[in-house]
């Protein structure tokens, strides 16, 4: 996504002359374009993600709209005070851009991977999380962002590749019709569902939810989880707090039956090791063989 990102960003420069590009002193390979267009609206803010934030706070209290972008984990976590105190308590509309979310630098380890990303950020007040599925989500995300008014948060990562035809970039989006369960999920882990054998998936109808927080279910979902009983929800994001607790909050006055309700996430490391990305989705049952059984047991 990190491609579709640069060339989504140099485009809107000609709508909107008032952006402002930040980087944390990462982009090699992908931002020069970004850094010719933009000129002295480029801003390389050097290994110092607090102070990144806080100058773009300034810079969008002044009137500028300004991305501030650096691999997940450095630009979300590192300057939390600064996302909370500077840019959401005085709900500015700062663009924090996180690369490579959950697993996506794989063998770099935890210091590079980010699983509490969607939680810490949809917790702050004004704050919007946008999680694209696929690549060409990415440009009709920031077409949104832009126009938004608040804080915003863009998880970056692998886009999915589907067997399917998906709708424009929404909250809500029905990626397939089935009556035998729903699926739920969000970011480019659900293609590790959607691409399991047609014997598995062919019952299964198949929901990604693409931005926090959320208010509704659309009615439709709710009736279908209600006819078939069966729920289950994947996301490459730690349990707490995650996907999965925020839909079985809502959900609890609208159930009309005892259903079946199984969420797959992200447990950490539990071997203590670290590979590449699909490694670590099947290490934690969000991918692999692990998921195919848990799915399949769930179909049946």
């Amino acid at each position: 996504m990190r491609v579709e990102f640069a060339q989504a960003v140099i485009s809107l420069k000609d709508t909107h002359p008032n952006l402002v590009f930040m980087t944390g002193d990462l982009g090699y390979m992908a931002l020069e374009k970004v850094r010719d267009r933009y000129g002295d609206h480029f801003i390389n803010a050097g290994v110092a993600e607090q102070n990144m934030v806080t100058v773009a706070a300034s810079l969008a209290y002044e009137g500028f709209i300004p991305f501030a972008y650096s691999i997940s984990p450095f630009v979300t976590l590192r300057p939390y005070e600064q996302i909370r105190t500077d840019v959401c308590l005085h709900d500015l509309p700062v663009k924090i851009v996180g690369n490579g979310g959950g697993y996506g630098y794989g063998i770099m380890g935890a210091t590079h991977h980010n699983i509490e990303d969607i939680a810490i950020m949809r917790v702050l007040p004004n704050m919007r999380v946008y999680v694209p599925l696929t690549g060409s989500d990415v440009g009709e995300a920031l077409d949104m962002m832009v126009t938004d008014p608040h804080p915003n948060y863009l998880r970056l990562n692998m886009g999915a590749k589907l067997p399917y035809e998906v709708q424009p970039f929404a909250q809500w989006r029905k990626i397939k019709s089935g009556d035998k369960g729903v699926v739920i999920g969000t970011g480019p882990v659900l293609e590790n569902v959607a691409n399991l054998p047609a014997e598995v998936v062919d019952g299964l109808e198949i929901w990604a939810l693409s931005i926090f927080p959320f208010t509704e279910i659309p009615t439709e979902l709710i009736a279908k989880i209600n006819s078939t009983k069966k729920l289950l929800t994947i996301e490459e994001h730690q349990g707490q707090c995650g996907m999965h607790e925020a839909l079985a909050s809502m959900l609890l006055g609208k159930l009309e039956h005892v259903i079946t309700f199984k969420p797959l996430y992200a447990k950490g490391y539990p071997s203590g090791r670290y590979g590449d990305q699909k490694w670590h989705q099947a290490e934690n049952g969000i991918g692999g063989e692990g998921l195919a059984k848990d799915v399949a047991a769930f179909v049946s």
